[in-house]
């Protein structure tokens, strides 16, 4: 259904920019496709202004009510828990490399912890 409406709504706006262009206008947009031209286009002015601003009125309405019925139907289509970037960042840890020196950590294995103190570089001293 979300995409039934989202088909209509091009449609509808794809129209209403069409007929907003052909309309009469001080800027001289695309009026003169509609009788602007001292009645030598494809429609009377009388007519045509009448047809077009009558044509907008509708599409604008069909425009806004179904802009109004696409948020509810997305609204109502989300109702799973969605988090946002930063709680899901938040969420996640990434251990950081420190170069500071730490306790040695008691293990059963003494000689490996010992082989691989001696495989590290030495640290910087400090100034």
């Amino acid at each position: 259904m979300l995409t039934v409406l989202l088909v209509f709504h091009l449609i509808v706006v794809i129209t209403l920019v069409g007929i907003i262009l052909i309309q009469r206008s001080e800027g001289g947009a695309l009026g003169a496709l509609g009788g602007s031209s001292g009645g030598l286009g494809l429609i009377s002015s009388r007519s045509a202004g009448n047809f077009l601003t009558k044509t907008t009125a509708i599409l604008a309405t069909l425009f806004m009510l179904n802009c109004i019925a696409l948020t509810i139907m997305n609204k109502n289509a989300n109702k799973t828990e969605t988090k946002s970037a930063v709680d899901v960042a938040a969420e996640v840890v990434v251990p950081m490399k420190s170069e500071a020196v730490s306790t040695p950590v008691e293990t059963e294995n003494k000689e490996v912890v010992e082989e691989e103190a001696k495989a590290m570089p030495p640290l910087p001293k400090a100034e």
